[in-house]
């Protein structure tokens, strides 16, 4: 897999929510090569190791990619402190996307994010068509991109924990009866492990192609430290294979959760 390794120029920046940025970044080359559901390795300034980052959008004739995250720590905080017209140090694009070309084109394609693991399945559903987005977040404050989404699925689903937006709860029960009404090609999915973990169950039980994108702590972004792996049965065999490197995404049914 190609990628770059280069300061590329934030042409965009945008609070989304509270510790919530969107970053607007000009770099051609990557955006070329860039598909949905890989992630870029940000390093922080005044930091030793990068920050992985899902990306969020993808304008080949811009020669941009969007990418949104939350402020978790100091890291990402300097991150969150760098300005339009600053420059910023990316390795990209890296890991392996959803596999949106191998989805039936006359069936329909559910995305389910939950958390900040909705922006990267933003560009994922730019990316299929006949596509419903089912959105999870903790409560009206958190919730992000949602008009982004609607202007790219025909039907976009929003649950809070709280209640305060759409259905109290997660995004479980919203799935299942799109499920239940038939004609899934497939479901991509990004969020905390234990909702992509109901997730896979549900479309197990369905029997409908899933995809998940993992989240771990990473050190080198491209494979050789071997310091995320996640637990795969492959081949009839279980393996801990990297997320950086193998994944993020890996086919649902081979995840053990």
């Amino acid at each position: 897999m190609s990628y770059k390794c280069s300061e590329y120029k934030i042409v965009g920046k945008k609070t989304l929510a509270e510790n919530i940025y969107s970053f607007t970044v000009r770099c051609p080359e990557v955006a070329e090569l860039a598909r949905c559901g890989q992630f870029v390795h940000i390093l922080a300034p005044g930091f030793t190791l990068r920050r992985p980052i899902s990306i969020c959008g993808i304008d080949r004739e811009e020669g941009t990619i969007r990418f949104v995250f939350v402020i978790k720590g100091h890291g990402t905080e300097a991150i969150a402190r760098l300005n339009e017209g600053d420059m910023i140090d990316m390795i990209a694009p890296l890991g392996n996307g959803f596999s949106v070309q191998s989805a039936p084109a006359d069936k329909r394609v559910i995305v389910v994010g939950g958390g900040i693991g909705v922006p990267p399945m933003l560009e994922t559903a730019k990316n299929c068509s006949k596509v419903t987005a089912v959105l999870g977040f903790r409560s009206y404050g958190n919730i992000i991109l949602a008009d982004e989404f609607r202007t790219v699925c025909d039907s976009v689903q929003i649950c809070t924990d709280d209640g305060s937006v759409g259905e109290k709860g997660i995004v479980t029960a919203p799935l299942t009866r799109e499920l239940d009404k038939g004609d899934v090609g497939a479901v991509f999915a990004c969020g905390p492990l234990r909702m992509l973990g109901a997730v896979a169950e549900l479309t197990h039980r369905y029997g409908v192609f899933c995809e998940v994108s993992l989240e771990e702590r990473m050190g080198c972004g491209v494979g050789a430290c071997v310091g995320c792996v996640a637990r795969i049965r492959r081949g009839g065999e279980e393996k801990l294979l990297r997320v950086c490197k193998d994944g993020p995404v890996f086919n649902a049914e081979e995840v053990l959760f």
